[in-house]
C-alpha cells in the first residue's frame, strides 16, 4: 500500500506536465515596414513624332496644319509622404519655333491603374517654362504602356504668319516632370 501514494504522485506529475505542454502561449515581434517616396513618369510608346505642315497648292492659301497626334500615353507611379501634398505633371519644350504653337492636352486616366489618379488640365500651349498638364496626383499608378494612364493629344498650328520661317527636321524636345 505504500506504492499507491507514489503512483498517485506520479499520475498527478504527468498530468501537470501534459497541461503545461498543451497550454497555449503567444509571442510577438516588431516588424519594420519601409515604403519609399516614389515619383516616376514615362511616356509610351517610345519614339519620335514627326509633324509635317502642308504647303498650299494655290497662291493665297494658308499652310495646312498637321493632324493632331494621339499615339502617346503618359504613365506614372506616385507614393507620397503621409500628409504630403499632391503631385502634378508639367510639360515644357527646349525651344519654341517662331510662328508655331505646340499644344498638349491630357485625357482622363484610363486602363489598369489605381489610386488617386490626377486630373487633366485644359489644353496648354507649350513654352520653355513648365506648364501643368495633370494635377492632383496622390498615391497612384497608371499601369504601363499605351492604353494605360493619360492619352496625350499633341497639336501644332500656325500662330503668326509674320514670324514663320521654313525649317526642316527641327528637333523640339518635350520634357515631362512629376513634381509636388
Amino acid at each position: 500500500m505504500i506504492k499507491k501514494p507514489a503512483n498517485k504522485f506520479f499520475v498527478v506529475f504527468i498530468f501537470l506536465i501534459l497541461i503545461k505542454i498543451t497550454a497555449q502561449t503567444t509571442g510577438n515581434r516588431t516588424v519594420n515596414i519601409n515604403l519609399p517616396t516614389v515619383a516616376l513618369v514615362d511616356v509610351e510608346p517610345k519614339g519620335t513624332l514627326t509633324f509635317q505642315f502642308g504647303a498650299p497648292t494655290e497662291a493665297g492659301e494658308k499652310i495646312t496644319n498637321p493632324a493632331p497626334n494621339t499615339t502617346k500615353w503618359i504613365n506614372y507611379t506616385s507614393a507620397i509622404t503621409s500628409n504630403g501634398v499632391s503631385r502634378k505633371i508639367t510639360a515644357s519644350v527646349n525651344q519654341t519655333i517662331p510662328g508655331i504653337n505646340i499644344r498638349i492636352q491630357a485625357d482622363a486616366a484610363s486602363g489598369a491603374g489605381s489610386g488617386t489618379l490626377g486630373t487633366p488640365m485644359s489644353q496648354v500651349t507649350l513654352t520653355t517654362n513648365a506648364k501643368t498638364i495633370i494635377n492632383g496626383i496622390g498615391g497612384a499608378y497608371t499601369g504601363i504602356g499605351p492604353s494605360n494612364g493619360h492619352k496625350l493629344t499633341i497639336t501644332l498650328n500656325t500662330s503668326s504668319y509674320a514670324t514663320l520661317q521654313a525649317t526642316t527636321n527641327t528637333p523640339v524636345v518635350i520634357t515631362y516632370t512629376i513634381t509636388e
